[in-house]
């Protein structure tokens, strides 16, 4: 199996979001598409591969975020089939909630950074729940529902490699993986479970929408629980002290920026890693997260 990474170079930065392009023998499938905002960026990856965006027949979508899936109707409009999460579907089929709520974070910069986000009828749509099997040509896709980040979480194997979304974490070329944090699902007890259970599937290969594919899978998976438990602490601190919100941000960036910069992320590097994961939204999910388990969510 032939697996093509396309760098979507998200606001011409590269190594931040990518998708990923299989010939099955029967029609193209693509996991993941990136924003609307990235689409050309996308439809010239698909073209230096050899193909057009006219032959993807199947989309595969680890989960609903802007940059996993805003891009998916235009693939849908072009006659793809886009798989998703049942809890993910009936936002892609009326995606005005999902777009109303990230506009209250990025207000002004909705646009520039996402681009359109237009409904997928429901007949392009298809509901890919744990434990299905999609034989597409030569391709059996195995759907793996692996929540934690997001309640719509999937991740999907192919042979022994598997495509990971965001609950294997974010990892920039030679630096460290992160875990990516946003609201409004972050639950760590269960996305521990889902990293266990990828563990327990024993993959050979992880390909990363942020970035790209990864042989370490065993280092890399016991890296991101002692990350997730770190971050969780340090904004479990800023709960437990009632720090406000906009000084919680600048002490948790700067406490992301040393902890990287501790490991040898280079400044450069490090402004990659915040356009791939702003670590100033994990501050919102954890404080989130914190809040509801003092109120006795599980």
């Amino acid at each position: 199996m032939i697996v093509h990474t396309i760098d979507l170079k998200f606001q011409n930065k590269e190594h931040s979001i990518a998708s990923f392009l299989i010939d099955s023998g029967n029609g193209l499938v693509l996991i993941e598409t990136g924003p609307a905002s990235t689409f050309f960026e996308l439809k010239q990856g698909i073209e230096a591969a050899g193909f057009t965006a006219h032959d993807i027949k199947h989309v595969f979508l680890t989960h609903i975020h802007f940059d996993h899936a805003g891009a998916a109707w235009c693939f849908a409009e072009l006659g793809a089939k886009v798989y998703v999460h049942p809890l993910g579907l009936p936002h892609l089929m009326n995606p005005e909630k999902l777009w109303h709520s990230a506009k209250q974070i990025y207000k002004d910069q909705m646009d520039e950074l996402w681009g359109e986000m237009r409904p997928i009828h429901q007949e392009k749509l298809v509901a890919a729940d744990d434990g299905d099997r999609f034989c597409i040509g030569s391709l059996e896709v195995k759907v793996h529902y692996t929540p934690g980040h997001a309640v719509h979480h999937n991740a999907y194997q192919i042979e022994d490699t598997l495509f990971t979304g965001d609950v294997a974490g974010v990892k920039i070329k030679d630096g460290p993986v992160v875990p990516p944090c946003p609201p409004p699902d972050i639950n760590i007890e269960i996305w521990k479970n889902s990293i266990q259970k990828i563990k327990a599937l024993k993959p050979s290969v992880l390909y990363l929408t942020h970035f790209g594919k990864q042989t370490e899978v065993s280092e890399l998976l016991t890296e991101l629980e002692e990350e997730l438990d770190s971050w969780a602490l340090e904004i479990l601190n800023y709960y437990r002290d009632q720090t406000a919100p906009e000084k919680a941000i600048l002490l948790f960036m700067e406490f992301v920026h040393t902890q990287l910069s501790s490991k040898g992320v280079s400044k450069e590097l490090i402004t990659i890693y915040e356009y791939a994961n702003p670590s100033w939204m994990s501050v919102t999910g954890l404080l989130r997260y914190w809040k509801l388990k003092e109120e006795g969510w599980k």
